[in-house]
């Protein structure tokens, strides 16, 4: 019972919207099995974030330029606004993006953690596969 009531408070002191502002970030991973298909990094410029919600831009370097995202309102109000994974993210946006090869959208999950980082994963099947996962940093200049 303790350890949940101050997991409660811990999480009360996140602000999500802490995390507006520009990130960026080169892809992870070097088994084939989660490096499908073009992209190096990351540039993610969150306008507008809360807990119904993101807005913003996301450029992949070798794959689309800067390109608005918006999440899903019906993935935020459904149990997927919950999703976990290891490493217990804050919270997890679904959005998807024109990806610039023509090849149609991606989905696109972006993760925010407690230790001041953004992890993004683009995911796309069909004829173009895609999985890339990125870590993301605060980009330098970028507010707190």
């Amino acid at each position: 019972m303790f350890a949940a009531c101050v997991a409660l408070v811990l999480l009360a002191c996140n602000d999500i919207r802490d995390f507006t502002g520009r990130w960026e970030g080169e892809r992870v991973g070097a088994s084939p099995t989660v490096r499908v298909g073009p992209g190096d990094g990351v540039t993610l410029d969150i306008d507008e974030i809360d807990n119904h919600g993101i807005r913003g831009r996301i450029a992949v370097t070798n794959l689309v330029g800067e390109t608005q995202i918006t999440s899903l309102p019906g993935a935020e109000a459904d149990a997927l606004a919950n999703l976990s994974f290891p490493g217990n993210p804050l919270r997890v946006y679904l959005t998807f993006a024109t990806m610039g090869d023509g090849n149609g959208d991606a989905l696109v999950l972006i993760a925010l953690y407690d230790d001041d980082r953004v992890d993004v994963r683009v995911l796309r099947s069909g004829l173009s596969p895609l999985y890339a996962i990125f870590a993301l940093q605060r980009a330098t200049g970028s507010k707190p």
